[in-house]
């Protein structure tokens, strides 16, 4: 489990494709290596993966071609930095929203903009997913809690501050490529409660005489 709030951008060393999977070497800091086993789950780009090896400052992971294809961790290439959160530990402080790591979908960026007067970030939801994007609500955009400025059909607005800028990869990224996103699961269950309601309120309405 995560908060959404970015510890570090740390640099990619290497990235290996092997048969079924790729293998990320990622150089983590002391804060970041302390306490850490392997098999410990920390979430890369907001995207939740275990690690496999730590030799010394070098920590690898392995992400299964199942992760890949729902993610945006097969474009990435070695020398990127990437959003790095240790998973939560009880009674840490939760500054963004509680996330699981696990990617619903990409979404295509239509437009970044930094600007002296403000910064935001527009992207292209699949209509499945954008569903459960409402305007103020949160949502995990490569692991960092973003709250939602606007819906526009399927093309979610997010105001980004200057800190989360200078915490995290977002000023790296360019309009046509991907990002990881992981939709709020309590609004996603309420939709999805409120769409069954729907359905079945209709499907007894048919049946009356």
């Amino acid at each position: 489990m995560y908060t959404g709030i970015v510890q570090a951008v740390r640099p990619l060393l290497a990235v290996n494709t092997y048969p079924g999977h790729k293998q990320f070497t990622l150089d983590l800091t002391p804060e970041l290596l302390d306490e850490l086993k392997i098999g410990a789950s920390v979430s890369v780009e907001g995207t939740c993966l275990s690690v496999t090896e730590i030799d010394g400052t070098e920590v690898k992971f392995d992400a299964m071609n199942a992760t890949l294809e729902r993610t945006n961790l097969r474009c990435l290439k070695a020398g990127q930095g990437v959003n790095i959160e240790r998973s939560a530990k009880m009674n840490a402080e939760i500054g963004g929203h509680l996330m699981a790591g696990h990617i619903a979908t990409t979404a295509d960026i239509v437009e970044l903009s930094i600007q002296p007067t403000g910064a935001f970030i527009k992207f292209r939801m699949p209509p499945e997913w954008a569903k459960y994007v409402f305007p103020r609500g949160f949502l995990g955009v490569n692991g960092c809690s973003l709250t939602v400025a606007d819906v526009e059909d399927t093309v979610i607005t997010i105001n980004l501050i200057p800190e989360t800028l200078r915490q995290t990869t977002f000023a790296n990224y360019q309009a046509g490529e991907l990002l990881n996103i992981e939709v709020d699961h309590q609004t996603m269950v309420l939709v999805d409660v409120v769409e069954r309601t729907l359905k079945g309120t209709l499907a007894r309405e048919k049946l009356l005489p």
